[in-house]
């Protein structure tokens, strides 16, 4: 069974204690595995991925082949997980999330943002924001809204 865990601890400050981690759980409707894939091709790292069926919690054939679980963990601490909801439970609908990236690495995270636009609307182009940073915001072909922060990029 695939449990949400982190396998690296190079995303904290060296000596901080490590207990508590939150990460984005995305929702899906029969899309998860083709947004997980897509999202890997994008971050990189590993994915993991468990189907109704393997986890033993198909209760309609439909689900069988449904993620029950996915994650992908990357070397740099990043950790996305997903699922779909059984047809026992309602669509999930819009939320009022957003998924955030930032940090310092201007092409790392030029690279996450070119992938993610792909089929995705541009809410907020990827250029130098009011505070100083490079900042843009877009929503993803799956619905989900990204926003990438490049601290100090714009110089």
């Amino acid at each position: 069974m695939i449990v949400p865990t982190r396998t690296t601890e190079s995303a904290r400050p060296e000596g901080a204690p490590v207990s508590v981690f939150l990460n984005p759980y995305l929702g899906f409707r029969d899309q998860a595995r083709e947004a997980l894939n897509f999202y890997h091709g994008v971050l990189g790292g590993e994915l993991k991925s468990m189907t109704f069926a393997e986890g033993g919690m198909a209760q309609d054939p439909a689900d069988a082949d449904k993620v029950m679980h996915g994650q992908i963990q990357t070397d740099s601490g990043l950790l996305l997980m997903a699922s779909d909801a059984p047809a026992s439970m309602p669509t999930p609908t819009e939320s009022r999330i957003s998924v955030s990236l930032s940090g310092d690495d201007e092409e790392i995270l030029t690279g996450y943002w070119n992938g993610l636009a792909e089929g995705a609307t541009v809410v907020e182009p990827l250029t130098t924001a009011p505070w100083g940073d490079t900042f843009g915001m877009l929503t993803d072909r799956f619905g989900v809204t990204w926003l990438v922060n490049i601290s100090g990029a714009a110089g």
